[in-house]
């Protein structure tokens, strides 16, 4: 758990990330950051928002860098990188409202079948990471406000990875969750 103030600094970062990206700056990592916890590896993922409305999310599900490094790193990828989106405008930067979702450690689930599964998935807890063969997605646990249905959530994971909606019930799919702590600004 990150404390307010540790929350505070990253979302600042990240917005200051972005204000430096536009400026065509380099030195987005800062050389010194005043929390020892956010020296930490975890996953993590940064969430633009524009009017309500998803306009970027990048992130990474298992811990390969230290979390202030993830953070900036994240909000430009989320930002310039999801190919959902067309880039941001500079112009568009103040009506971005950040959200940071810090994660734990995925765990793979262990089930005996579809239905199995789906008794085991807690809504609005998990953030669900789906792998099958070579193709592999993940929602964060915020989507089940969009996809309360478990079958819903799951086939629309399938499809986020290319993948036909029910492949999640074929034997080699492999299911892991996760939790998330996250954060957002608050714009007025």
């Amino acid at each position: 758990m990150l404390t307010k103030t540790e929350k505070e600094y990253l979302l600042r970062l990240s917005r200051k990330t972005l204000e430096k990206s536009f400026d065509g700056r380099e030195d987005l990592i800062p050389k010194n950051i005043p929390f020892d916890s956010l020296k930490k590896k975890m996953g993590t993922f940064v969430t633009l928002t524009k009017n309500g409305n998803l306009r970027g999310c990048i992130g990474h599900i298992f811990p390969i860098n230290p979390i202030y490094i993830d953070i900036v790193r994240n909000s430009v990828s989320a930002a310039f990188e999801d190919t959902r989106f067309k880039p941001l405008r500079k112009e568009e930067l103040d009506s971005i409202q950040i959200e940071i979702s810090i994660l734990s450690v995925p765990k793979k689930l262990d089930y005996n079948s579809p239905e199995d599964l789906l008794k085991r998935l807690n809504q609005n807890v998990d953030g669900v990471y789906l792998n099958f063969g070579r193709r592999s997605s993940t929602f964060l646990p915020q989507v089940w406000e969009k996809i309360p249905n478990k079958e819903d959530f799951l086939d629309q994971l399938c499809l986020k990875a290319w993948l036909p909606p029910g492949s999640w019930k074929n034997k080699n799919c492999e299911i892991y969750t996760y939790q998330v702590e996250n954060f957002s600004e608050k714009l007025d």
